[in-house]
């Protein structure tokens, strides 16, 4: 997937059009269609970074992991679990692997952390 891919599935997942995206960014309307045939600046594939919360290595195809590392809530990957595979686990294998956290936990009397 291209960084131009990448900001097309963000801005609609964002309910928002690329235009829009630009402009919010105070970019040209047409700078991420550019992209397609260019790279971007390092300072604006940042920004677009940030105004999705999201990484520049995912925006440039590096890792298919969108979370930022060390991101409270980070959906958990399967390359963060040693597994061959892309992408993120689905949100029901999370809910799976933190009810049997939970029951580990409990069984071995694991001290709760201080909030």
């Amino acid at each position: 997937m291209t960084v131009f891919e990448r900001i097309k599935k963000l801005s609609d997942k964002k309910g928002k059009s690329l235009q829009t995206v630009a402009e919010e960014n105070d970019f040209s309307p047409n700078l991420f269609y550019r992209w397609k045939k260019s790279d971007p600046k390092g300072k604006d594939l940042a920004k677009v970074a940030d105004y999705f919360k999201t990484t520049t290595d995912y925006l440039l195809g590096r890792t298919d992991n969108p979370a930022i590392p060390n991101q409270k809530n980070a959906p958990t990957t399967f390359e963060g679990l040693g597994l061959p595979y892309k992408g993120v686990i689905p949100e029901d294998v999370n809910d799976m692997y933190r009810a049997i956290a939970q029951q580990y936990a409990e069984k071995h009397n694991l001290p709760k952390k201080d909030k």
